[in-house]
């Protein structure tokens, strides 16, 4: 049985149709056949469940899955340098039609390219120059045979042409798609949500983390003239086409993740502003539903905070060139770069709601704060691998406790990262398995950022802490990375062995517990429930420094009748031994 978690709802799902008869045919046996105490009957179920059904985080990986997740062979001759793209919507027959010029250096022999384009879309036709390339299908990926080999350091374009009804989402932004709707008066209003299922949702591209196109993307959006075409970065042109049609034309010039590359289509207002910030003018764009304009110019002043709290924390906001836009969605909100998805209806919290329960977390818009923090994580840094998604939402998580502080103080900021530990399930660990395109367990939110500050403390140097965010975003910036990474540069910043702190809180479910017992002259102490050679300092209530190890210490220190108790900001927990 697989767990997953949507705001507010833990789902439970079957993964095959087997488990169901396993289950089904075990209940019947034992309520109808069986002679046993009723007691043994339902142990006896139990363990038949137990038995069949696949613990979380055990999954079933196919071809696709391979396909999708790993640098295959017809991908890792070539690194995409641009996307061109195009899109006309129909929003009567849920379908689009357009292209995707893909410009790609080779980095060594190749003549064969993996193109993916998921399933029910197609790909029309591609051209290689003048050329119509061969191209076969296998489920969501087209590879595409060139007419020649390329050698390394080569260049060139693929005219790709593509058309069909993309999948739907249902519930975005969870689950992914082009979304179809209409707004308060009856407009048709247009986006996409697409992280995790990918950009070959909707657009031919290499839909891999590990490969941003270096030198950006433009996204032309071809809709009727009554309605607004959004996109990345800044708008390049407006043309007017005939039958009263326009197309918009958007560019960014820094890499970019191809699920950040979106189209949003109503009937929006728009207005600019300026931010002074640590490299100069910043332009700042909100699009909005017309009916929502003046709320939304109130409302958007935190971004104001934001940029200000972020910049001295975490760096300077990475994309000047592109600038910084607000765009609101048909959703609840997504990080697409320089063009954040804005759904949460101009309230303060996560849709009205403080995820810490600490009281914090209400003097804020969750969305706005979160989905910006994106841009240093996620956006500018970007995980290799899916599996390495923590790097993304575990430091984002984190932002959102730095905003706090910046506005309130270290103890508010300390009393919401710790009260979002409820939200921690440890139902599998946050990191995923590698090249099958899969992410691990949404603790990767708040168990990361909770891994993040009991790092913090274990520093007990803010100064080097800030040094290690800001540094993260100078050595990282506009870059791809792995955990194996981001690891060894924290650790030699902060002059300490950090290998062990990852390993604990990444790579298990466990929750390291410091064991204790109360001996004539003091007290013995280990850490317990955790990895081999655990060795976390840690630090007490009363302020006094421990240096356990998964081997028991004696300190000379009489408890009395009080209990060892932790400082809160390490995320560990006590246990009482005799």
């Amino acid at each position: 049985m697989t767990f997953f978690v949507q705001p507010g709802v833990i789902h439970l799902k079957f993964r095959n149709s087997s488990t169901y008869l396993c289950i089904f045919l075990t209940l019947q046996f034992i309520c109808t056949q069986s002679a046993e105490p009723m007691y043994v009957r339902i142990a006896i179920f139990i363990f038949f469940v137990l038995r069949f059904l696949p613990v979380a985080g055990q999954h079933n990986f196919t071809l696709s899955d391979t396909l999708r997740g790993s640098i295959t062979p017809e991908r890792a001759w070539w690194n995409v340098m641009h996307y061109d793209i195009a899109v006309e919507p129909d929003f009567e027959t849920k379908s689009i039609q357009g292209h995707n010029i893909l410009s790609f250096v080779a980095t060594a022999s190749g003549d064969v390219m993996q193109i993916d384009l998921q399933e029910p879309m197609v790909i029309d036709s591609v051209l290689y120059g003048s050329e119509l390339l061969n191209l076969s299908r296998l489920k969501n990926v087209y590879l595409i045979q060139l007419n020649s080999i390329v050698s390394p350091g080569d260049s060139g374009k693929l005219h790709i042409h593509f058309s069909g009804i993309p999948r739907e989402a249902r519930t975005p932004p969870w689950d992914g798609g082009w979304i179809w709707t209409r707004d308060n008066r009856g407009n048709p209003w247009m986006s996409v949500a697409c992280q995790g299922l990918g950009a070959s949702v909707w657009v031919p591209c290499k839909d891999h983390q590990s490969d941003k196109p270096d030198r950006g993307a433009s996204l032309t959006i071809i809709v009727p003239d009554t309605l607004s075409a959004v996109g990345n970065g800044n708008l390049v042109s407006k043309t007017p086409l005939d039958r009263a049609r326009a197309a918009w034309k958007w560019a960014v010039t820094s890499p970019i993740n191809s699920y950040n590359i979106i189209p949003y289509i109503g009937k929006y207002a728009h207005w600019q502003e300026k931010y002074l910030g640590a490299n100069g003018e910043l332009d700042l764009n909100f699009w909005v539903l017309e009916d929502n304009l003046e709320t939304a110019k109130k409302h958007f002043a935190q971004v104001h905070t934001m940029l200000d709290c972020f910049e001295e924390w975490l760096g300077p906001y990475p994309f000047y060139a592109d600038g910084y836009k607000l765009v609101e969605a048909p959703h609840l909100g997504m990080e697409h770069q320089s063009a954040i998805a804005y759904g949460n209806k101009y309230r303060n919290g996560y849709m009205g709601r403080d995820l810490s329960q600490s009281g914090w977390g209400m003097g804020w818009d969750f969305i706005i704060i979160h989905e910006s923090g994106h841009e240093w994580f996620g956006n500018s840094i970007t995980s290799s691998d899916i599996a390495d998604m923590w790097i993304h939402e575990g430091f984002t998580a984190y932002s959102e406790t730095i905003y706090i502080q910046c506005q309130h103080g270290v103890e508010a900021g300390n009393a919401y990262v710790t009260g979002t530990r409820k939200l921690v399930q440890n139902d599998a660990p946050v990191i995923g398995p590698y090249g099958v395109n899969q992410e691990g367990s949404g603790d990767m939110y708040y168990k990361a950022s909770n891994m993040i500050h009991t790092i913090r403390h274990v520093v007990d140097n803010d100064s080097l802490f800030k040094e290690m965010m800001r540094g993260l975003n100078k050595t990282f910036y506009h870059q791809t990375v792995t955990t194996g990474q981001v690891e060894a540069w924290l650790t030699k910043i902060a002059q300490k062995d950090l290998s062990k702190i990852f390993d604990q809180y990444l790579r298990t479910t466990q929750i390291p517990v410091l064991e204790y017992r109360r001996e004539e002259k003091g007290y013995a102490y280990r850490w317990a429930n955790s990895v081999p050679d655990f060795n976390m300092p840690l630090r007490l209530s009363d302020g006094q420094w421990l240096l356990p190890t998964t081997t028991w210490q004696k300190v000379n220190i009489d408890l009395g009748t009080n209990d060892v108790q932790i400082d809160k900001n390490f995320y560990s927990t006590t246990r009482e031994v005799m």
